[in-house]
């Protein structure tokens, strides 16, 4: 019955027996014969079927929220029995840019989850320079950054995608009304980053030799903190995309360099001689959730 409660909360989170089918990885016709099945077994209709709407019944309503409760406290009390058994518990430790926003680490940590509950993540965020630190140091199993040196053949240097840059700025500003935008269109806009006190030099100066950063540097250490200095119209943030947000009273222009737009590429970095070997499994879920040469930070 547990699969079928699975299959049920899916339906319900996805309000559709076709996208909830392919997020568990079943056949449509098997979800809707475990959800009838499990609506048998208890004797009452959980779910209204109108062509292609669907709608919980009040048993269906207080069904649901009860089972999310349950389901919850099952899985956690399989995940621990499992690392109970093995006596040594499981970790996986990943590190991720201060200035993520997206969603594909997202739905990759609750898709390995899913698989492997009874591996323990542990999360950190950094700057480049301070994910490599925690790499070298082995506080962390895997960190997703961009590539900004030569690779070591010390580390797997797992290729996720290519980010192309923008500059997001407030649409009062006069710059605004261009359709793209070079460095020296802008060496007199500061430019707001993202990094702590001892990552900013480091940080400007990879901005002022790769990208040809002409203007100011302003620094704040949250990715809101940047968003705000923009929106007070402080400076331009550069940022990357699958395609720019329809946000209000924000624009996002191609940050441009000899006619090409400026990109980052992103890895999933590892060490070669490490023991783990669902590190892998989760980085190709990853590859598999981040869009081919777009961005997701």
């Amino acid at each position: 019955m547990i699969k079928q409660i699975k299959y049920f909360q899916a339906v319900v989170r996805c309000q559709s027996f076709t996208k909830a089918a392919d997020d568990c990885f079943i056949s449509q016709s098997a979800i809707s014969q475990q959800i009838q099945a499990l609506e048998k077994e208890l004797g009452v209709k959980l779910l209204n079927r109108e062509r292609r709407k669907i709608s919980l019944t009040p048993a269906g309503e207080f069904f649901y929220k009860k089972s999310l409760v349950i389901i919850s406290d099952f899985d956690r009390l399989c995940a621990e029995t499992i690392k109970f058994s093995n006596g040594v518990e499981q970790e996986l430790s990943i590190g991720y840019l201060r200035h993520y926003h997206g969603q594909e680490l997202q739905r990759a940590l609750q898709e390995f989850q899913l698989k492997r509950p009874e591996i323990s993540i542990n999360l950190l965020n950094g700057t480049h320079e301070e994910l490599y630190d925690y790499l070298r140091a082995d506080k962390a199993d895997m960190v997703i950054s961009d590539l900004r040196r030569e690779p070591s053949e010390q580390y797997v240097n797992f290729f996720l995608t290519r980010g192309y840059l923008y500059a997001e700025l407030p649409e009062s500003n006069p710059l605004t009304q261009l359709e793209s935008l070079t460095m020296d269109d802008l060496k007199n806009t500061p430019i707001i980053l993202v990094a702590p006190p001892s990552q900013q030099f480091i940080e400007e100066t990879f901005f002022k030799e790769y990208y040809g950063v002409k203007s100011e540097f302003i620094f704040v250490e949250t990715l809101e903190a940047a968003h705000l200095l923009v929106a007070a119209n402080k400076g331009y943030f550069p940022i990357d995309f699958t395609s720019p947000p329809d946000s209000p009273n924000v624009k996002y222009l191609p940050l441009m360099r000899e006619g090409k737009q400026l990109y980052r590429r992103y890895y999933a970095f590892w060490r070669a001689d490490t023991l783990k070997n669902y590190i892998e499994e989760f980085a190709d879920i990853l590859l598999r959730l981040f869009p081919k040469n777009k961005n997701f930070f």
